[in-house]
């Protein structure tokens, strides 16, 4: 039952990041002493500025940034949302009833279930929720647990992580890491979902 992420064919898509340019100043929230209830924002420049509010815009829940930087959030959404494909895995199923585009339907997220996990690959391996616990760290990890498992692609326990690309990832800057993190902070925690099953068909009568 372990896993962090999303399936061999996202990798390509994560292997972009190698050439994003992102975070013009530095990764961390500001030094200042504003209380942690207010929201800080780092530095950054026009390109990265238009990333930051699109990523705001196109993430399809509600983003709690108390206490947040800002920046991070929306860069962190931008690289979740419009380049990591990290739904494809980690939210189940990804797309609400008669929101799937693959359908030819208008794109519409499963917003109940996003990024909490939940999708079986077979041999005991199931994607993880990586939605906020009890105490607003994505899937129980630290920053610096999180950063360390996409750096070697070992759980805290040890584990090597299956499925996940975290060699793709292990690339990223620290951070793009640190914002896609941020990013988890921000949405709401949710539970896993499931595909209903089937309808066997009916006998004509």
């Amino acid at each position: 039952m372990k896993d962090f992420g999303t399936g061999r064919r996202m990798a390509r898509g994560w292997a972009l990041f190698a050439l994003a340019g992102v975070l013009a100043g530095g990764c961390g929230s500001s030094s200042s002493s504003d209380s942690q209830n207010q929201q800080t924002q780092t530095p950054v420049g026009a390109e990265d500025q238009e990333r930051i509010e699109k990523g705001l815009v196109i993430s399809p829940v509600t983003l709690n940034l108390t206490g947040l930087d800002r920046n991070l959030v929306g860069l962190g959404s931008y690289i979740v949302n419009s380049q990591g494909g990290c739904t494809d895995c980690h939210t189940y199923p990804p797309y609400s009833a008669g929101g799937d585009p693959f359908q030819g339907q208008p794109e519409q997220i499963n917003t109940a279930n996003f990024l909490a996990g939940g999708r079986p690959f077979g041999t005991g391996i199931v994607s993880r929720n990586i939605t906020p616990d009890a105490q607003g760290l994505p899937s129980g990890l630290t920053y610096e647990a999180f950063l360390a498992l996409m750096r070697t692609g070992r759980e805290p326990g040890g584990a090597l992580l299956q499925v996940m690309p975290w060699p793709i990832f292990a690339k990223m800057r620290d951070a793009d890491l640190r914002a896609v993190y941020e990013y988890l902070r921000a949405i709401p925690a949710a539970q896993p979902g499931s595909v209903p099953t089937p309808v066997p068909p009916q006998p004509y009568p």
